[in-house]
């Protein structure tokens, strides 16, 4: 097998795959975290998802952790997340996931389940408001975390 031509996950176990995989996620949710800092410092979005979710439904845990470290423990999890979604892509059927379209679609679909799922079900208020730029930067940066995420093909090595 030429590594120049193949992609990361072939030839690889199903365990290493899907491992593989949350890696890949955790680096896309990382990337996102980038993008949010963007959006958010343009006034696109008021608050990012993860912070919304810690400040609003889980106040009690945030305050173990000590006030100077608090922004980097939701990070984390949003990390966390993003790798648990990697992990969840990397289950997926390597027909499925081998298309150029997969991951950009995972992302959106992780996107909507947020919005119309995650957000009302915990009665954050962001579920409460029509906040278009808001929603449409969330949604691109999704965008993001799916094209890193199935980014499979290698580049070749000189």
């Amino acid at each position: 097998m030429d590594p120049a031509t193949t992609t990361p996950g072939e030839g690889l176990s199903r365990p290493a795959e899907v491992g593989h995989a949350a890696l890949r996620g955790a680096v896309a949710a990382m990337a996102m975290s980038g993008m949010r800092t963007f959006t958010v410092d343009v006034g696109l979005v008021d608050e990012t998802p993860p912070r919304a979710i810690i400040r609003q439904r889980a106040r009690g845990l945030i305050r173990r952790v000590p006030r100077g470290r608090r922004a980097a423990a939701v990070e984390l999890a949003h990390w966390s997340y993003g790798a648990g979604g990697g992990a969840a892509f990397g289950l997926l059927p390597d027909r499925l996931r081998r298309q150029p379209w997969a991951g950009p679609v995972y992302g959106v679909l992780v996107w909507l389940g947020f919005e119309f799922g995650l957000a009302p079900l915990l009665g954050l208020r962001q579920a409460k408001q029509i906040r278009l730029v808001e929603r449409a930067a969330l949604a691109v940066d999704h965008l993001l975390y799916g094209l890193i995420l199935s980014e499979l093909r290698r580049r070749p090595r000189s």
